[in-house]
């Protein structure tokens, strides 16, 4: 079954931005799925909605 938004195994998955914490320069960064495609790294997504609900 597949929605609007939803991606399935073995699909590309689109560009994407997310700001993220650098905790050897004690600050904040960015990293892209482009930059790390560019670096060939692998890249394992997930979402896991329970943690973000309060109950």
């Amino acid at each position: 079954m597949q929605g609007c938004c939803s991606i399935c195994v073995g699909q590309s998955v689109p560009d994407f931005k997310l700001e993220t914490f650098e905790p050897d320069a004690g600050g904040f960064g960015e990293i892209s799925l482009e930059e790390l495609k560019g670096k060939r790294k692998w890249t394992v997504l997930f979402f896991y909605p329970a943690d973000f609900t309060f109950v």
